[in-house]
């Protein structure tokens, strides 16, 4: 079973579907999105330890190649997506809770 998430991008009109499954020590990533960027970073094969730390982090060196902005919602959703699937987050937990978000207060 794959882990699933969808990230609507308000600010950038875009809504990213990211389905993330887990290979032996890498996590198969695919993305759907209407992004040129971002669906340069579909069907990536993330091994799991590259995911543990901000700084050394497959997914964000892959986001500053090729140079998704730095607000940018999927990479932190790709990773999301590996965490669930190496069980350092709950996927039960993160469907009760449903979704994440960041508002803008005036």
């Amino acid at each position: 079973m794959s882990s699933n998430v969808t990230v609507d991008s308000g600010i950038c009109g875009f809504v990213h579907k990211v389905h993330g499954k887990l290979d032996g020590k890498s996590i198969i990533i695919d993305i759907e999105t209407p992004c040129e960027k971002i669906r340069k970073m579909s069907h990536m094969e993330i091994p799991m330890k590259e995911t543990m730390d901000i700084k050394d982090n497959y997914v964000m060196n892959k986001a500053q190649e090729l140079q998704c902005t730095p607000t940018c919602l999927v990479p932190c959703a790709v990773l999301h997506v590996c965490w669930m699937e190496s069980g350092m987050l709950s996927k039960s937990l993160a469907c009760k809770i449903g979704d994440i978000s960041i508002k803008f207060d005036e």
